[in-house]
């Protein structure tokens, strides 16, 4: 799960809405308009800015439309401030990276959202051509280390990346990539408040959903994982990954009604992680977790181990709480483990050293 990648992320307010955004008033720009081309091979980057651009001028809400189609999109970052904070990006068609990953492996993201508020981005496929960068990682060779999508299928790092962020809800998004694709996380969450994932299926190589320093009131409902790595506190590595210091608080933090299939280890707070045993030493988290809930999570794990909660000495998790969690491995009953957590369970048995 080592990930090198350094992102250089100030402030972004991202909000994903799979929800239908309408208004009488709204000022439509159509990127065919402004000389996109649908058919997958022409680049429509300056297209799509441009078509931004009138939307974020506009006093009013706007829409940034492309239609049914392909249009192949290099890296582009969609920039605020906005004039207005009710823009709506719908897409009907497919955006598509380069399938050559040396043109996007080394920017950090492919789409990206950057001093916005008030952006729903609704329907359509965001196709990152990801299987190339993989199979270079298998490979042993010396590859880039691959840029974020938003969503949703095929990404070469993490598909979507909320990080820095207030009031962003995630509803009804499907991420999909093979389950050997390596760090594809399916939604991390860093150093933001009041983020909702809602309705969404995960499949992916690497974590369904990771969480990082700074996560606060983060509620996550009705969501499918599996295959993947789980629902994963990874506090080192993720911040080394994102260029943040490893220090700061998680705490109210929500799972509910959760479905995992043949997922590796559904459910992990792992606090000591280290991507290189050799290169750590004296790594100490200072990051304080409290007040976890995991409500009505059902499925199977593909390891004995289903739970684990590996806590700092400095920090140890505190709150962490089990209600109705029914998980199996080989169709009986999975462990758990824990190492300076404190909590309680009901439906599932938790050692000792939990309670």
């Amino acid at each position: 799960m080592a990930k090198q990648q350094s992102f250089s992320l100030v402030l972004v307010i991202l909000i994903i809405l799979f929800t239908t955004s309408s208004s009488a008033n709204a000022a439509q720009y159509n990127v065919l308009t402004f000389g996109a081309k649908p058919d997958g091979k022409t680049d429509s980057t300056k297209a799509f800015l441009a078509a931004w651009t009138r939307a974020c001028e506009s006093i009013k809400p706007a829409t940034v439309y492309a239609p049914p189609g392909r249009f192949f999109l290099l890296n582009v970052v969609f920039q605020g401030p906005c004039k207005n904070n009710a823009i709506l990006v719908r897409v009907d068609g497919t955006l598509v990276a380069p399938s050559d990953y040396r043109l996007t492996g080394n920017a950090g993201n492919w789409i990206f959202f950057q001093y916005v508020n008030g952006v729903t981005v609704s329907g359509g496929v965001l196709d990152g051509q990801g299987p190339g960068l993989w199979a270079c990682k298998a490979s042993g060779n010396n590859c880039p280390s691959g840029a974020t999508w938003i969503n949703i299928l095929n990404s070469q790092l993490y598909h979507i990346v909320i990080n820095g962020c207030q009031n962003v809800k995630v509803q009804g998004v499907t991420v999909s990539a093979s389950g050997h694709s390596p760090n594809t996380d399916g939604i991390h969450v860093q150093l933001s408040s009041g983020v909702t994932i809602l309705n969404s299926r995960i499949r992916t190589g690497d974590d369904c959903v990771s969480i990082g320093a700074g996560t606060t009131n983060l509620w996550i409902e009705k969501v499918a994982c599996g295959p993947g790595h789980g629902i994963r506190y990874t506090e080192w590595v993720k911040n080394q990954v994102l260029g943040r210091p490893s220090n700061g608080f998680a705490r109210n933090i929500l799972f509910q009604h959760a479905i995992m299939t043949n997922v590796q280890n559904p459910m992990v707070i792992d606090q000591n992680y280290c991507p290189d045993n050799n290169n750590c030493p004296g790594q100490e988290s200072g990051v304080k977790i409290s007040d976890v809930t995991y409500q009505d999570i059902h499925g199977t794990s593909a390891t004995q181990l289903a739970v684990k909660f590996d806590c700092s000495k400095k920090n140890p998790c505190t709150g962490i709480k089990l209600e109705n969690v029914k998980l199996t491995y080989m169709n009986q009953p999975a462990d758990a483990s824990c190492n300076n957590a404190d909590g309680n369970a009901s439906g599932f048995v938790l050692p000792s050293s939990c309670l």
